[in-house]
Parts: C-alpha cells; structure tokens; sequence
C-alpha cells in the first residue's frame, strides 16, 4: 500500500504505457516523480496538475543529473523505449540509457527497479527487437537494485503501436497477402491487465528480483486475432493468403503503405512476430492473482475507446520534441500571414486546434492529401496517423505529418513538420487580443523552413505559389470557424 514517504519515479510517462501508469498510481495514493525531456509535453495531460504529482526535466544520457532525478524515490519504473526516436541505432541507445540509469540507480540508492520488457523465446533464434530488451534487462540488473521484469507480448489497447497495425491491415484489406508470421501463436494480453501487474508488482515485495511472464487467458495464431478484429468492426470475413517470399523488410515497407506505422519502426515489430511469445510459466499467477481478459475482450474494449474518442495514450506520443538549437545557423525562408477575427482568443483557439485529422485543413484539403500521399510514398508518416483526440490537443501530440511544439490555450500553437523534407519546417499560430478593439483578435500564422542544401531551396521555391492557396485559406477557415462560434455564443446567452 501507498506510504507518505515513498515517491515512485516513472520514467517514459508521457509514453503509451506510462501515461496510463501514472494517473493509476496517482489515484491510489502514490506520490510519483516524472523524468521526462520536455516538461510541456507532460503539462498536456489531465493529471498533470494532480496534488502528488512532481516533474523533473531530465537527460538520461547525464548521470549527474539523473541521480538528482532519482534522489529520495524508493522505487522506479522503467518504460524507456528509442525505437521511435532513434531508429536503427535504437538497440546501441537503449543499452546506453538502461546502462546510465542502473549506475544513477545505484546511486541514488533506489529499493527496487520495475521494467516492462517483452516475452520471446531463449536462444539465437530471438528477433533483434526482443534481443535488445532482454540486454536492457541485463543493464539494469547490473545495478545490483533487486529488478522486477514483466515480460509481455502484443499489449491490445487502443494506440498501441502493435495493435494499430492489426487494426489498419484488418480494416483496409480485404484480401491479405501475408507473411508466414500469421500462423505463430502468441499471448497477447490487454493494456488495463498490463496496468494491473505493474502496480500489483510494486505493492508485492516477492515480485522483487524476478522475470514474471505475463499474458492474456488464451494462447491464439496472429491469423486468428485478425479474424476477431474484423468481427468485432463488423467487417466482411477477410481473405489472409500466407506467403513465404514475405521477408521482414518486405513486411515493413508493407505495413508502413497501409497502416500509420513508419517502416523503421514496422521492422523490427515485424522481426518479433515471427518469435512464438507465450508464457513459459505461470508465476505471474500465482505471485499476482488476477483473471485476464481474453483476447477479444481486449480487442472490444480496445474499439470502444477508440470508437468515442476516448485513446488516453497513443503510441506517437512518443515522438521528441524539437527544440529552439534545431533552428540555429543557417538561412530560414518565412511566410508570414496576419488576420484580425472578431471572436475572443479563446474562441479563436478552439477554431486553430481542430486542424488536422477528420476535420482538415480548412482549405485546399486536396493538396494535403497529395501531399501526404507523397510523404507516405517516401517514408514518411503522411496523413496516415491523424491525431488522438478530434477536440484536444496538446505538447508533443502527434498530427497527421506534424509534431505539436507548444500548445499555449488562447495564445499559441506551434507545430513542427515531421513530413519527409530537404530542410526543417515549423507552422505556428499566435493569438493575441486587438489593443484597439476588444472584441477583435489578432491571429498571426508563420511558416519557417530551413532548406537543406540547394535541393532544399529549389523545394522552397517550387512549394511557394501554393502557399497563397493553402496558407491564405487555412487562415480564412479559422476566422470563419471562429465569428461562427462567437455569433452562436451571443445568441445563446441572449436567449
């Protein structure tokens, strides 16, 4: 049970799993630290201003720093991941950070460390995904800090990356020419079930120097969960052909044309399915009581949330934030554009935030989607990943090709362009109220691009007659959505 004196640190906790760990912890009693790179980012959540809650900007390359972190927690999870944001170099990342962390661990003179890994059989047959976490866990036990490690295959929840593959390739095909993967078994287990060990864990000390294998109630072939996901999205039965020639490379570029999921980060996942990833005991069970949701319970209870837009976390949240250094040095091109709106910043905002996803640009909703199939085409992430929530938006969320910078209610939206590009490109937003008038505002939109190299500049150059169609009407869109807003507000209040 939860102890006045014991604060909890979480690392990865603006992550999928860790941004649904720590609203749990929160509401049971814990107080919890948050180690995360970008304070902003963590602002977003609705938790964020809980009572216990605390956070410290924190890089987990800088051992100095991190042991200030650490200082005067009991215990820590662990749920540090770089497969997104380091790409291929993602295993040398991980074992560096899990190395930095352990030493810092030590130091700081931590009780217990938690670690959320993944299932997989043992020996030279493991995909390289699932042979750099089990060396994660190595460096973290390096600490000599008695480490619990869950170990667990595809987690189903809604904006899981796993599952969001399942879901786009169930959803959008009909007919599936498909790897011999399809035909392994495996355990998946729920996100609510994942969440329920990993505080159970905590709260039970014989957990403590142990590997707990955790999973679902049944054992199932990847063939049959695309069979309970097309029953349950009431979707025609699906035609799955498996095929030999399907290489895991071959699978990713595959996986990165018709679901959100980038090919560098579809690779290795694809590597890992063909690993059988069952629980190979039941401590876990026995350690931890607790009946576990079948798979189509998760899979249900996974599109229900999505279903009425309630995905607390997503994957993409995962994604780093730029900072002001990636734009130091070197020539940027600026096209700046200012409206007066007779509508309160506030209502203004509301018209801004909404871009992106079903809704769309305002504008020229055309050349977005060309563009984002030409993105798509040269590995990007395109308009493929929309955004978690149509009416919220917050600090490093995901949307469609852009990455949310800053989020500031009623007075700015920054977005930074994560589109395959010769450059680095930003679009902001700032509102301010009219001095003059107080009931008008002032909404002045920026986009900046830093060229890279002269294939940069040409792309500068051939992009810029659109602007004025699509920059232009973006702009025209938001005043129009927001004097709407307003008008009905005053009619409202006068009735």
């Amino acid at each position: 049970m939860p102890n006045d004196t014991n604060i909890i640190a979480v690392t990865g906790a603006t992550g999928y799993v860790g941004g649904r760990l720590v609203p749990r912890l929160l509401n049971s009693g814990y107080k919890v630290r948050c180690l995360v790179r970008n304070i902003k980012k963590l602002t977003g959540r609705h938790w964020s201003s809980h009572e216990n809650l605390s956070a410290v900007q924190t890089d987990l390359t800088n051992t100095d720093q991190l042991i200030d972190s650490l200082r005067g927690c009991k215990s820590a999870y662990y749920l540090i991941h770089s497969m997104i944001t380091a790409g291929r170099d993602y295993d040398e990342v991980d074992q560096n950070i899990a190395l930095n962390f352990s030493h810092a661990a030590s130091d700081a003179k931590l009780e217990r460390i938690i670690y959320l890994g993944g299932l997989g059989e043992i020996g030279g047959q493991l995909s390289e995904h699932l042979t750099s976490r089990r060396k994660v866990e190595e460096s973290l036990a390096a600490s000599g800090i008695p480490l619990t490690v869950l170990r667990a295959a595809m987690i189903i929840g809604s904006g899981s990356a796993s599952f969001e593959i399942l879901r786009y390739l169930v959803e959008r095909l009909p007919v599936m020419v498909t790897p011999r993967w399809v035909k392994t078994k495996c355990q998946p287990i729920s996100i609510e079930d994942v969440l329920y060990y990993m505080q159970a864990c905590l709260e039970n000390t014989d957990t403590a120097d142990m590997k707990l294998d955790i999973g679902g109630s049944e054992i199932i072939t990847y063939r049959e969960l695309m069979r309970i996901v097309a029953e349950e999205l009431k979707l025609p039965r699906r035609l799955i052909v498996p095929v030999p020639v399907l290489t895991p490379r071959l699978s990713s570029y595959w996986i990165h044309m018709v679901t959100p999921v980038s090919a560098s980060i579809a690779r290795p996942l694809a590597e890992g399915l063909a690993n059988t990833v069952i629980c190979r005991n039941d401590d876990s069970r026995k350690l931890l009581p607790h009946e576990t949701q079948s798979p189509r319970e998760a899979i249900s209870s996974a599109l229900k949330h999505e279903a009425t837009n309630e995905v607390a976390t997503s994957w993409l949240d995962a994604g780093p934030v730029p900072g002001d250094p990636d734009w130091s040095g070197g020539r940027v091109f600026v096209d700046q554009r200012t409206i007066r709106v007779a509508a309160n910043t506030e209502n203004l905002y509301e018209a801004i935030k909404i871009i992106g996803g079903g809704h769309g640009y305002y504008a020229a909703d055309w050349l977005w989607r060309l563009r984002g199939v030409m993105d798509q085409m040269m590995g990007g992430p395109g308009l493929r990943r929309g955004r978690r929530d149509r009416r919220k938006i917050a600090c490093g969320d995901a949307l469609d090709f852009w990455r949310v910078m800053d989020a500031d209610p009623g007075k700015r939206l920054h977005l930074y362009a994560e589109m395959k590009l010769p450059g680095k490109a930003t679009l902001e937003f700032d509102l301010r109220q009219d001095p003059q008038d107080q009931s008008m505002s002032i909404l002045t939109q920026v986009a900046r691009f830093r060229p890279k190299g002269l294939t940069g500049i040409l792309y500068w150059y051939a992009v810029k007659p659109l602007h004025g169609i699509v920059f232009s009407g973006m702009l025209n869109g938001i005043k129009k959505e927001a004097e709407k807003t307003t008008q009905l507000t005053c009619l409202t209040n006068q009735e």
